[in-house]
């Protein structure tokens, strides 16, 4: 059973020793059908992006990790509430630092890849964002944050040396 509300508020809000908000996301990506990751990812591969509640540009989804739940936890839950997807969570992307546009404040971005496996017609903030599967190029020109780039392209990196090493890894045992 999924939870059809969001979390509100920051009484379980994790900080980190220097005092940023710990902020965990991730970059939702299924592969088109058909083509289960070839060696083009920008055509073989989608990105979810949601829209920020002001209009503010593209993003992908994200939110504080709060106490009690794992990072891994916090991630899925940012995802079923702000892009209505559930998935696999990968190994973590990377942390940034970066100022949130609303308050000015310093926080620590955690991001991992979401192997998209449902995509439901419901979820918690459907009526407050807007969510669309784009191509790689499209996403990248879309979103706002210097950050969340960053780690969309160390996600293309490493999807692009898993499937070239899988691609020879594949042919060397066929001989």
């Amino acid at each position: 059973m999924v939870c059809m509300v969001s979390r509100q508020g920051r009484q379980l809000q994790r900080y980190s020793k220097s005092g940023s908000r710990l902020v965990v996301g991730c970059i939702p990506y299924k592969y088109n059908p058909g083509d289960g990751g070839g060696e083009d990812l920008d055509r073989s591969m989608e990105v979810l992006v949601i829209s920020s509640p002001k209009g503010n540009g593209l993003l992908f989804p994200k939110g504080g990790w709060e106490t009690d739940e794992t990072i891994k936890e916090a991630a899925l839950r940012e995802a079923l509430e702000e892009a209505g997807v559930q998935g696999n969570v990968q190994r973590k992307l990377g942390k940034w630092k970066y100022k949130s546009r609303t308050y000015g404040a310093v926080h620590e971005g955690i991001m991992f890849p979401l192997n998209v496996t449902e995509e439901l017609g419901d979820w918690p903030e459907m009526h407050t964002r807007e969510r669309k599967w784009v191509t790689v190029a499209d996403a990248k020109e879309g979103c706002q944050h210097p950050w969340m780039k960053e780690a969309l392209d160390r996600l293309v990196k490493r999807l692009s040396s898993s499937s070239s090493s899988n691609n020879s890894n594949s042919t060397a045992s066929a001989f």
